[in-house]
């Protein structure tokens, strides 16, 4: 089915057009930045936003959780099931 909104330049704020499963892994970043990030279980997640900053979120099943990351540390991360939204 055609996307009548495919010919539109995206913004960070739209929906997900694709979602990919996430590996925590601390040496490599993702293979793309996400724009929200969905987890199977609770629990922290230590990323690196696009823009460089390391931190850790917690983050809940069933909700969306709105973030730009670049990479997901396996070091520090206790959720698990997680999925990338772009």
């Amino acid at each position: 089915m055609p996307d009548p909104f495919g010919n539109r330049a995206r913004t960070p704020s739209d929906p997900a057009v694709s979602v990919f499963a996430i590996v925590p892994d601390d040496a490599a970043d993702l293979a793309q930045p996400t724009t929200a990030i969905n987890v199977i279980t609770p629990g922290k997640l230590r990323i690196t936003t696009v823009d460089g900053t390391e931190g850790t979120i917690s983050v809940h099943p069933g909700h969306a959780f709105p973030v730009r990351a670049a990479r997901v540390w396996n070091t520090g991360t206790t959720a698990t099931g997680i999925t990338g939204l772009v």
